[in-house]
């Protein structure tokens, strides 16, 4: 795929893709016809997946609060964007510090088309987008380092990227190409779905054989093992709605929840 190709070959409205089908489980119309399909035949094998993409929300929002307001934070690289919503990055980080600078990376076209919605950042701050994959991280960090100086703590967020990478890419590996990057201080925050579930797990692998990209749930153990080496910030790794909640995130036990989350710190 190249910059040249004309837009509505580059985007593929006639296959899924994660980050639109996020979109419509997440009630947005930035969407089409194949997405919803996928998106209503997870829902029907497994129904929570819409709370599990408001949970992953919620957290965004939380995770970048906490950076932004109690960790110091100015410095913010958001890989796997997704489609622009109420509450990106930028938004909340620029409310508790407007001197905030941010880079959003996505590899979705749709997301380009709208990623003047990702830029609308304060005087004081900046932001960026770079359309590119994950798994180029020298790509990303360059691209990055023309708006972020990673001189001084940056939070990596990462919130259900993971999950699009196959084991033979080594997710891992990946996380501390990133972490080795940034200096200390900084933060990673990621998210991702487990495995626990069999609903969940058969919904995921019908997902799978329909669409164009696929997702790859792995173990609460697996998850937290891209924490490693990393200071985690209360209350550790935990599912979505449990950590630091809001009134809003509660009433639901943590077992029926099929994500986990949590922040660590690079020392």
């Amino acid at each position: 795929m190249t910059s040249e190709e004309p837009e509505a070959d580059r985007l593929h409205p006639d296959q899924p893709h994660s980050a639109r089908v996020w979109n419509f489980l997440l009630g947005g119309k930035d969407n089409y016809a194949a997405d919803r399909q996928a998106g209503e035949m997870i829902l029907q094998m497994f129904p929570d997946i819409a709370l599990l993409a408001r949970l992953q929300r919620r957290f965004l929002v939380r995770a970048v609060r906490h950076l932004a307001a109690d960790a110091g934070i100015r410095q913010f690289l958001d890989i796997g964007t997704g489609l622009p919503t109420v509450d990106n990055t930028h938004e909340v980080a620029q409310r508790f510090a407007p001197d905030s600078r941010i880079v959003y990376v996505d590899n979705d076209p749709l997301v380009l088309v709208h990623a003047q919605a990702l830029l609308t950042s304060t005087p004081e701050g900046a932001c960026a987008y770079l359309e590119a994959d994950v798994r180029d991280p020298d790509r990303i960090l360059e691209g990055a380092a023309r708006t972020l100086d990673f001189d001084r703590p940056v939070a990596l967020t990462m919130l259900g990227i993971l999950g699009q990478i196959p084991d033979s890419d080594e997710p891992e590996a990946l996380v501390a190409r990133y972490l080795d990057a940034l200096p200390p201080g900084s933060h990673l925050a990621l998210a991702d779905g487990t495995d626990t579930n069999e609903t969940l797990n058969q919904a995921i692998s019908v997902y799978n054989a329909n669409s164009a990209s696929s997702y790859h749930l792995r173990s609460p153990e697996r998850i937290a093992a891209f924490f490693e080496g990393l200071d985690l910030v209360e209350p550790g790794i935990v599912p979505t709605s449990q950590w630091h909640p809001e009134p809003v995130d509660v009433g639901r036990s943590p077992s029926e929840v099929d994500a986990i989350c949590g922040i660590g710190r690079k020392a």
